[in-house]
């Protein structure tokens, strides 16, 4: 069991890393992968609630709105599986509150650093792919859990590793016409190429 996990995790932050192998939550990817500090405190922010979001929502879909769920409290025949897209983003976007409260009561300059994007992380869809694999791939409790912490940690790893790339270009003379996004998205498809080099991982 122990080994299932730990393939799963890494599976979860390396091979298929939500960043680097499915492009998702790109946007706040490239926005705020300018400063590391910034983008640590982001990445940090996804991972709490991919950490939360994910097994709370393998709980609701698997005894609330999978087809046939409501029978264990007598409800047979009822489904109210089409509400999961609509149960799933508001899992997402009260956790996202919760994040937000605590880092504009706890850190004011990181809070106003981070800006609209920390809202934001409420419609990321790095988040809501890791419930849907969930639900896809028909994890368990435990599996979700892993699956949640490996992701945000992935996608944690990915804006860092491309922040502290970005701070370091800032010194190099980088051809005029590729400035700015250019740039990036040359480096972030490099990242992705080495991430590749993982999957041949088998543990």
């Amino acid at each position: 069991m122990l080994e299932h996990y730990l393939s799963l995790a890494t599976k979860s932050i390396f091979v298929e890393n939500m960043a680097l192998a499915f492009f998702l939550g790109m946007c706040s990817l490239l926005a705020i992968s300018k400063k590391v500090e910034t983008a640590i405190g982001l990445g940090a922010a996804v991972t709490f609630v991919l950490a939360v979001t994910t097994p709370l929502n393998q709980f609701l879909n698997e005894y609330l709105l999978k087809e046939g769920s409501l029978a264990r409290i007598g409800l047979e025949g009822a489904d109210i599986s089409f509400l999961t897209f609509l149960v799933l983003i508001g899992t997402v976007a009260a956790a996202t509150q919760v994040v937000e409260m605590t880092i504009e009561r706890f850190s004011p300059g990181l809070y106003n650093s981070l800006g609209v994007f920390l809202p934001l992380i409420a419609v990321n869809c790095a988040i809501l792919g890791a419930s849907l694999f969930m639900v896809k791939r028909d994890y368990t409790l435990g599996e979700a859990t892993v699956f949640g912490l490996g992701s945000g940690i992935g996608w944690t790893l990915a804006i860092v590793s491309l922040a502290a790339v970005r701070e370091r270009l800032r010194y190099n003379n980088v051809p005029g016409p590729l400035r700015g996004l250019g740039i990036t998205f040359i480096v972030v498809g490099l990242m992705a190429m080495g991430f590749m080099a993982f999957s041949g991982i088998q543990l």
